[in-house]
């Protein structure tokens, strides 16, 4: 279960909306990761304040590199870090810079041999890029967040179906200066096929305070593993939302167990 515990932490940690929160699964004692991801994302329309797609004045572009790095210091605590490099351009702005710097904790406070309870807190100090999805580069300053992860993996099923399986649901609270506080749900669901490839989908939805922007955006992607190293490749897609852009492009990650 290490394996799908450490792609659970890979890519529920850069969304539009940023969590660098591993999954409910911690990372042993001694042993950690490091993840490598790519982001290309591009909207010609957007959601307006009512929810209905409306063309944006000029296309949007969001590219991210980002690094996360995560590694337990305990049986029952991992220690995580997350930042990244930003760049794009839309109608009213052409930036890049760094986007914000997250450092944080998971405790597990429960688990069995399936399944898996785990708390989080974190600290992001705010960058030149976009701090938050809907908002412009640079707005935003340093964020707290609290986050409650569940998860429960399954067995195969049979022959020529998936070797194993597994489910994380997580919850958190984002409160920030600069921006109206968040509410965000993630779901991440995975099935391994063979001893070296895994497939994965995800949903990641929120909403901003006081009636503020919403998001909720599904990605599929397949992981290959290699040794100790894994690669990933998929594409992530706005489906709805309010005052944010229809985003869509490719997502590429490499990560690095040790």
């Amino acid at each position: 279960m290490r394996t799908a515990a450490g792609l659970l932490a890979a890519t529920v940690l850069m969304t539009g909306a940023g969590s660098a929160a591993a999954g409910p699964w911690t990372q042993p004692r001694g042993e950690g990761q490091v993840i490598f991801k790519f982001e290309d994302m591009r909207a010609d329309r957007g959601f307006d304040p009512g929810g209905a797609m409306a063309d944006l004045p000029a296309e949007r572009r969001d590219v991210t590199f980002g690094l996360f790095a995560e590694y337990g210091v305990a049986d029952r605590f991992t220690v995580q870090f997350k930042g990244d490099w930003q760049s794009g351009e839309d109608a009213f702005v052409d930036y890049q810079g760094r986007g914000p710097l997250e450092i944080g904790v998971t405790w597990q406070a429960w688990r069995d041999d399936r399944a898996a309870v785990s708390l989080y807190a974190g600290y992001a100090d705010g960058g030149e890029g976009r701090n938050a999805g809907y908002a412009a580069p640079g707005v935003g300053d340093s964020d707290w967040e609290v986050r409650a992860s569940v998860g429960r993996s399954f067995g195969g099923s049979g022959r020529w179906g998936a070797s194993g399986s597994f489910v994380d649901l997580q919850a958190a609270r984002r409160m920030r200066q600069g921006l109206p506080d968040e509410t965000r749900i993630d779901a991440t669901a995975g099935a391994r096929f063979g001893e070296d490839w895994m497939v994965l989908a995800q949903a990641y939805g929120g909403q901003a305070d006081d009636g503020g922007p919403r998001w909720l955006s599904l990605e599929a992607s397949v992981v290959r593993d290699l040794g100790d190293w894994s690669l990933q490749a998929g594409w992530r897609q706005a489906v709805a939302g309010r005052e944010t852009p229809e985003s869509a492009g490719p997502v590429i990650a490499v990560w690095r167990r040790f």
